[in-house]
């Protein structure tokens, strides 16, 4: 497997090209999954408080026989607790449960628009950042203006905003808007939640033809784009492809062929950040 390249975030953290992502995986069954895929190269852990798994991310950590300052460890602060002095408690909280002195990065979940508290919890992460709870901070589903907004109101841009990314849903307009700003674009549900993309013909036939499987194909995509993506994978076989995306590359035909399965609104489920309130 080739060496995964780093990306260097607007602050100085770096970030590997390609990480893991946590969802769903809790208890010990979730720590050796995540064990599992820092040893077999993974070096990012993609977690949130809404996971309900930071204890099962620490216990990975220090499993992994990998030193802390080797791995990159992330969350994210859910909607509910938008308030200045909850979002300040929520990442010491999440802290105490994983056993970590710091995160390497902490993002807003969702900006939740009707509570209109974004701007306070971007204001807490600043402060998290500034007590050395955390190296760097960013958002997640925040439209452009969202981000215009938290510049204007504290001077500080985030460093990565994680948004719903894939072949149904490509937003080529809100990855325009993050490069523009100097914001790293991360990918959720980067492989779906479901096995419809494996059936595709498009990319069926762009898999094949490069000798590779068709997450490999899809996950190569989102590289190519600029993307990070944090895909999840309990078995270590599929750990191991989903990291082996450096030997091989897409061509513009390859790339067009998969941009035929961009829909208007390709979203998984609806969850349109304008509106969409997370709890």
């Amino acid at each position: 497997m080739s060496a995964i390249p780093t990306l260097t975030l607007n602050d100085g953290l770096t970030l590997p090209a390609v990480g893991f992502g946590a969802e769903k995986l809790n208890g010990e069954a979730g720590v050796a999954a995540m064990v599992g895929a820092v040893r077999n190269g993974c070096r990012l852990l993609d977690s949130a408080v809404n996971y309900e798994n930071e204890g099962a991310v620490g216990e990975a950590v220090r499993r992994s026989g990998v030193a802390r300052a080797e791995l990159r460890v992330a969350s994210k602060s859910p909607g509910r607790r938008h308030a200045y002095a909850d979002a300040i408690a929520t990442v010491e909280e999440s802290l105490r449960r994983a056993g970590l002195d710091d995160f390497d990065l902490c993002l807003i979940h969702w900006p939740n628009p009707s509570r209109d508290l974004y701007v306070e919890a971007w204001r807490a992460l600043i402060e998290r950042r500034r007590r050395g709870l955390t190296r760097s901070i960013g958002a997640s589903n925040f439209l452009p203006e969202r981000l215009d907004r938290l510049v204007a109101e504290t001077g500080v841009a985030p460093s990565v905003n994680q948004i719903e990314l894939h072949p149904y849903f490509p937003q080529e307009e809100q990855r325009r808007a993050n490069r523009e700003r100097g914001v790293l674009t991360q990918a959720w549900s980067p492989l779906l939640r479901a096995n419809a993309l494996f059936r595709e013909p498009a990319i069926v036939r762009v898999a094949a033809r490069l000798g590779r499987t068709v997450a490999q194909a899809a996950l190569r995509w989102r590289v190519q784009l600029g993307v990070e993506p944090p895909p999840k994978a309990a078995s270590p076989e599929r750990q191991v492809e989903n990291l082996a995306l450096f030997d091989f590359a897409l061509t513009a035909e390859d790339v067009a062929a998969i941009a035929t399965l961009a829909r208007p609104n390709g979203r998984l489920r609806g969850q349109d950040p304008a509106r969409y309130e997370e709890s």
